[in-house]
């Protein structure tokens, strides 16, 4: 396993992305659902960006929770969701073995709800000696509350908190990498409010000067 104390390094992790679905993101109280979506998607996209493995998965389809939604479906057309019975991913063999199959012992984890199918399998993952980090602000609770003390559930059993801008900032780190560079500036520009105004604003209206 690498060192907890380390950066994340695009080689290092694998993205897991679970059920963020139109039925379960109706009950989603702890976060506004469009900034939830505008979150995911952003953190999607930066799993693309950044050559991470990506592995989707749902639950009831159905019968109850729809596809994945769309917009986030669209950022990774190539990526088919596992779809479970069990709410807990660790405990559907089929998703579990994709998982295995990457090697990868970090795990960014985002999705719905953040009670049930993402704690259970969070801490399942870190039962199993994966080095998990909880992107909060691309999961949705039932409640404020109840999101908040399952991110605390997880922080206590060793999971660790962070956020989509800051994957994608720990993942580009220097912006004279220019391999990654257009593309992660455009998810900032696109997603990151303020920040992603004035990148836009300082490509468009600073100009070198003039030789």
């Amino acid at each position: 396993m690498s060192d907890i104390a380390s950066l994340l390094t695009p080689s290092e992790c694998a993205m897991l992305v679970i059920d963020h679905q139109a039925g379960l993101a109706f009950a989603v109280e702890s976060i506004d659902r469009q900034t939830l979506l505008n979150n995911s998607a952003a953190l999607a996209r930066t799993a693309v960006v950044f050559g991470l493995p990506i592995i989707a998965s749902t639950s009831a389809t159905k019968v109850y929770s729809g596809p994945l939604m769309p917009a986030i479906q669209k950022v990774i057309p190539d990526v088919h969701a596992i779809d479970r019975k069990s709410m807990n991913v660790w405990e559907d063999e089929a998703a579990r073995a994709v998982v295995e199959s990457f090697g990868r012992k970090r795990l960014l984890v985002s999705g719905l709800l953040t009670e049930a199918c993402v704690s259970f399998t969070v801490i399942s993952a870190l039962a199993e000696g994966y080095e998990v980090y909880v992107v909060a602000d691309a999961c949705g609770g039932l409640t404020p509350t109840s999101h908040d003390l399952a991110l605390r559930r997880m922080e206590s059993a060793g999971a660790r908190m962070t956020s989509w801008i800051q994957v994608l900032l720990e993942l580009q780190r220097d912006w004279t990498r220019h391999e990654t560079y257009d593309g992660a500036r455009s998810i900032v520009e696109t997603y990151g409010g303020g920040y992603g105004i004035g990148l836009s604003y300082a490509r468009d209206m600073i100009k070198p000067p003039s030789k």
